[in-house]
């Protein structure tokens, strides 16, 4: 089989074909860092990783560029509450994101381009959608420059929705605009925001708006046209719209395929740092979780399935992938760790459609099956063929337990889970101590542990703590 992929601009699974063979050029939208990022987040940089793996073991050469939203409204938003430069707050979560996805083994991109990076490239592109007639500037004095949606007869097609029947776009007044679904490509400055969050412009001083950001990053990294633009479902639109509108109106032909993950809900709704009904990496592995074990539940299934997140189906995940972990650790004894090995067929089948990792875990469980029974036999021939295999699985999806990722100090990595059961225990203490007021013993399990390197902060939704460095 060849790769097929759901294309959302088509609505149908198509063959892969890359536009240069032999190579593919991905562009996935990055998070908007006014915060650090929270496991709905991360499903993106996981079931992504998926797929540049799979490419990667295919054959391909790669070009993976995930981005970085560090200047718009959110995250001016927190730059005036916290009383902080804006790029202050952005180079923190970005510092915690790259960090929280080294910790889920997620590769690192060929290139992680800042919107703030790239704002020449997008002047370019705002003046050629001016030249065109598909843009103009806000005639009300405010220094906007707005999409003119109406332009584009197009608009809609890949979220499927009629322009008539959208709502207004919110990104500026509506005196300003020609119609009022007309989108900002560039913000003149408001009074009201940061001075420092401004660049000059033919249009007089602002800032980009978001949507401008990505299309000028694509061309800068990936040309005028590349194989694969990925995101989430959400992004479908206005963002992803309106990416399409203003590089095709620009005369870029853009993305092949169209690539959306769906959602992480909690409690049946998205999960939003907006709702506050976000899980963090971090609260996980404070309760015993570990990393490897939220990548296998956030690949597990299949990309375009909607995952509704509870502890109870993260546990299982978790035992799931404890059963694979115990064949490789048992047959490694045996015959030793050896090197992954080929694919089974029903694997890469699997992997084929669609990144069906739903069914090829299935695959990878029914070989672990068999091979426990070799291994009980002391088959060392069978065990030996067996974890090669198996490996190889693993290590499409990330998740092979010799990996340097994971057997990197492995006797660590459980005496980490040692230390998060302990502190668990000696905070469960202190809990106690302050239900009865005994606040002496309190702060004598606080000082215990700083002592031991362990710093706690107590915080609205329950004591959190971190190693001291």
């Amino acid at each position: 089989m060849t790769l097929r992929l759901y294309d959302t601009a088509t609505r149908s699974v198509r063959d892969f074909v890359p536009m240069t063979p032999g190579r593919v050029g991905v562009y996935l939208c990055g998070l908007t860092v006014q915060a650090g990022p929270h496991i709905g987040h991360l499903r993106s940089g996981v079931n992504y990783d998926v797929l540049r793996r799979w490419l990667l073991r295919s054959g391909y050469e790669v070009t993976f560029i995930r981005n970085i939203t560090d200047i718009d409204d959110k995250v001016l938003q927190k730059s005036i509450e916290a009383g902080k430069p804006f790029w202050s707050i952005a180079y923190a979560n970005e510092r915690l994101l790259s960090a929280t996805y080294d910790r889920l083994g997620v590769l690192p991109p060929t290139y992680e381009p800042r919107a703030t990076g790239h704002v020449p490239e997008m002047h370019e592109l705002i003046k050629l959608l001016i030249d065109k007639g598909y843009a103009y500037p806000a005639v009300d004095g405010s220094g906007d420059v707005y999409f003119d949606v109406a332009a584009f007869p197009s608009y809609g097609a890949l979220s499927g929705q009629k322009p008539e029947a959208m709502e207004p776009a919110t990104d500026g007044p509506a005196r300003a605009k020609r119609d009022p679904r007309d989108f900002a490509l560039w913000k003149g400055a408001k009074p009201d925001e940061p001075a420092e969050a401004y660049w000059p412009s033919p249009w007089g001083p602002g800032r980009p708006g978001w949507h401008i950001e990505c299309s000028a990053m694509c061309w800068r990294y990936l040309g005028e046209e590349f194989d694969i633009h990925g995101g989430g479902l959400d992004l479908t639109f206005p963002h992803h719209e309106n990416e399409i509108a203003q590089s095709h109106a620009a005369g870029h032909p853009f993305a092949r395929f169209w690539v959306h993950h769906a959602l992480l809900n909690l409690g049946g709704s998205k999960m939003a740092k907006s709702v506050g009904n976000v899980v963090t990496l971090e609260s996980l592995v404070e309760s015993g979780v570990r990393p490897v074990e939220v990548r296998y539940y956030l690949l597990a299934p299949h990309y375009r399935s909607v995952i509704d997140y509870s502890p109870e189906a993260l546990a299982e995940s978790a035992s799931a992938l404890r059963r694979l972990e115990n064949f490789v650790t048992r047959a490694a004894e045996l015959v030793g760790p050896g090197a992954p090995g080929e694919l089974p067929a029903a694997f890469a089948d699997a992997m084929d459609d669609d990144l069906n990792t739903s069914r090829a875990l299935a695959v990878l469980h029914d070989v672990v099956r068999d091979a426990n029974a070799a291994l009980a036999a002391a088959d060392v021939a069978g065990v030996a063929g067996a974890l090669a295999s198996v490996r190889a699985m693993l290590d499409v999806l990330g998740l092979d337990p010799l990996s340097p990722q994971w057997s990197a100090g492995a006797g660590a990595g459980d005496l980490s889970r040692v230390v998060d059961s302990l502190v668990a225990l000696a905070l469960e203490q202190r809990a106690a101590a302050r239900t009865r007021k005994d606040w002496a013993a309190a702060d004598a399990v606080r000082d215990q542990l700083k002592q031991a390197g362990v710093a706690v902060e107590d915080t609205p939704t329950g004591p959190r703590w971190t190693l001291e460095h």
